[in-house]
């Protein structure tokens, strides 16, 4: 894929992701939960100061912005490095751009509003999962595709590891 073609990834994740935040920020307050399949999923407005499943919350603010500045910029430099390397294959680059995409999009929620806005809500059975957003679903989804190219091609993984 042309460099400029590849580049749409991330950044279409980006922008769905932002337009669906300012979506649902003009729907609901925070705390406020509307029902879209009873009993299955909700939108539900959270904001989450922490990191995944709301870890580190409890740390000061000080710390939380150091943490999660240190870890986004040490992550955004590796993960753009392989992005942009044009020996990376297909795959591996689509799974990197999911994953950038969701990082620049909870990212710029910590710049623009000091948390990160979840609206997903879903209820399996007796079980309430955690509240999300679309960047999240892209990072797990990138993650999840990164891991199953590398598990179906092992040398791209030592590849990238010798020369990440």
């Amino acid at each position: 894929m042309k460099r400029p073609l590849w580049l749409l990834l991330p950044f279409s994740v980006l922008g769905v992701d932002a337009l669906s935040k300012l979506w649902i920020l003009s729907r609901l307050r925070e705390g406020e939960s509307q029902a879209v399949i009873p009993g299955f999923f909700n939108l539900s407005l959270g904001f989450n100061t922490g990191a995944i499943f709301g870890s580190l919350q409890g740390l000061p603010d000080w710390a939380r912005t150091l943490i999660f500045s240190t870890a986004g910029l040490a992550a955004l430099f590796y993960f753009g490095g392989l992005f942009v390397k044009e020996s990376t294959p297909p795959t591996e680059r689509a799974a990197l751009g999911l994953i950038l995409g969701g990082a620049l999009g909870n990212g710029l929620d910590r710049l623009l509003h000091g948390h990160v806005v979840d609206f997903l809500d879903f209820v399996f059975g007796g079980w309430h999962y955690w509240t999300f957003n679309l960047a999240d679903s892209a990072i797990v989804c990138g993650a999840l595709l990164f891991g199953l190219h590398l598990l179906r091609h092992p040398a791209s993984a030592e590849e990238t590891a010798k020369n990440g």
